[in-house]
C-alpha cells in the first residue's frame, strides 16, 4: 500500500469515526442501525428503513444530514401526493413582459431526500424517484437535470399498517441497496429516549464532514480489493437464492419464487469493501460478505405461498444459504 493510500485510508475511519460520535449524542441506542446506513450511504447507495412509528427514523435521517454535512429535504408520501411534487414542474415567468417556463426545482434537489412512509402514496408518485435513485436525474418535459452529488434516497415505511398503502414494486425495492428492520429499544435504551426527548436541554448537531469528503470516502472505498475467491463466494450467494439455478439450495427450490437481480451482488460488494475499511482492513474477507448478505438481500428475495404459510422469512432463507454455500468450490 502506498503512502498516500495509508493516509486515505485512515482519513476514512477517523471521519467516520467522528460521523458516529456525534450521531450517538443525539441517537440513543440502533448502534447497528446506524452503523449499517453509513456503510450504505458511504457506498453510494439508497436505503428502505421498516419499522414501528416512534422508533426515531426519520430523526436518524435528520442527524445524519446535519451530521455529514448534507442537504436534506423530507417529502411526506400521501395518497394525494402528484410526481410532480417530488421532481419540481416547469412553471411560467414573466421576463420583460414575455412569458416563459422556469424549471422550479422539487425537493428531490438535496443531498439527502427523506421518503417518509413512502408506501403511502400511488404507484405513479413512487415511480417518480426510480430515475432520480438509479441516475441521479431527472427529466422534466424533454429536459434532463442533474440532481446534486451525493444523492441518496433514504425511505421509511410502517410494516404494520396495510389500509391506504401501496406496496412497493419489485423494480423500486431494487433500487434500495439495503433494507434495514429497525429494532424497538430495551429497556435501558428507552429510559435513556425518554429523558433526552422530554426535557429543554439538546445539545446542536455539529458537521464533522462534507459533501466533498462523503464523494472521497465513496472513492477511495471503491479500490479497496476483493480476492477472487471471496468475489466468487459473494456471486455463488446471490446465484443460490434463484430457484431455477441447478445448483440452487433445497430450500431456495422449496419456498422462493423470485431471486435477487446483479444490484443484490452489487450492494454485497460494495458495502462489504466499506465493512472492510470501517474494521481496519484493507481487504474484504467472507465474514464481510456473510454481513453484508442480510440487508443487502432480503428485500430481493420474493417467497412464494409455501413460504407464508410455513412462516419462512428471507433472513431464514439467507441464514440457509449461508451455511448451503461454501466459502471454497
Amino acid at each position: 500500500m502506498m503512502e498516500f493510500e495509508q493516509a486515505d485510508f485512515q482519513k476514512v475511519i477517523d471521519t467516520v469515526s467522528k460521523i458516529e460520535a456525534e450521531v450517538s449524542k443525539h441517537m440513543i441506542g440502533q448502534k447497528d442501525v446506524i452503523r449499517q446506513v453509513i456503510m450504505c450511504m458511504l457506498a453510494g447507495g439508497n436505503i428502505l428503513l421498516e419499522g414501528m412509528p416512534g422508533l426515531g427514523k426519520t430523526r436518524l435521517v435528520n442527524v445524519l444530514g446535519k451530521v455529514m454535512g448534507l442537504s436534506f429535504s423530507r417529502i411526506q408520501f400521501t395518497p394525494d401526493l402528484m410526481p410532480a411534487d417530488v421532481t419540481g414542474t416547469n412553471i411560467v415567468s414573466r421576463k420583460d413582459g414575455e412569458g416563459m417556463f422556469r424549471f422550479q426545482p422539487g425537493p428531490v434537489f438535496s443531498n439527502i431526500v427523506l421518503s417518509d412512509e413512502i408506501n403511502r402514496a400511488t404507484p405513479k408518485t413512487q415511480s417518480a424517484l426510480l430515475q432520480a435513485m438509479q441516475e441521479h436525474t431527472v427529466t422534466v418535459a424533454d429536459t434532463t437535470h442533474k440532481l446534486p452529488e451525493p444523492f441518496f434516497v433514504l425511505a421509511t415505511q410502517n410494516p404494520i399498517e396495510m389500509e391506504g398503502t401501496y406496496p412497493l414494486p419489485e423494480a423500486q425495492m431494487d433500487r434500495f441497496l439495503f433494507k434495514l428492520d429497525v429494532p424497538f429499544p430495551e429497556f435501558n435504551e428507552l429510559k435513556d429516549i425518554i429523558k433526552l426527548t422530554t426535557t429543554n436541554v439538546e445539545e446542536e448537531i455539529t458537521a464533522v464532514s462534507s459533501p466533498g469528503e462523503i464523494k472521497k470516502i465513496q472513492k477511495v472505498s471503491r479500490e479497496i480489493p476483493i480476492a477472487e475467491p471471496v468475489l466468487d463466494y459473494a456471486i455463488r450467494l446471490v446465484l443460490a437464492t434463484h430457484p431455477e439455478d441447478p445448483d440452487s439450495p433445497e430450500v431456495t427450490r422449496k419456498y422462493v419464487r423470485y431471486g435477487a437481480s446483479p444490484r443484490g451482488a452489487q450492494a454485497i460488494i460494495g458495502t462489504a469493501r466499506i465493512r472492510a475499511l470501517l474494521s481496519g482492513r484493507y481487504n474484504v474477507s467472507f465474514d464481510d460478505i456473510r454481513n453484508v448478505s442480510y440487508p443487502a438481500l432480503r428485500h430481493r428475495i420474493f417467497l412464494n405461498f409455501d413460504a407464508v404459510s410455513d412462516e419462512i422469512t428471507p433472513e431464514k432463507i439467507i441464514d440457509q444459504l449461508i451455511e448451503d454455500v461454501k466459502t471454497y468450490q
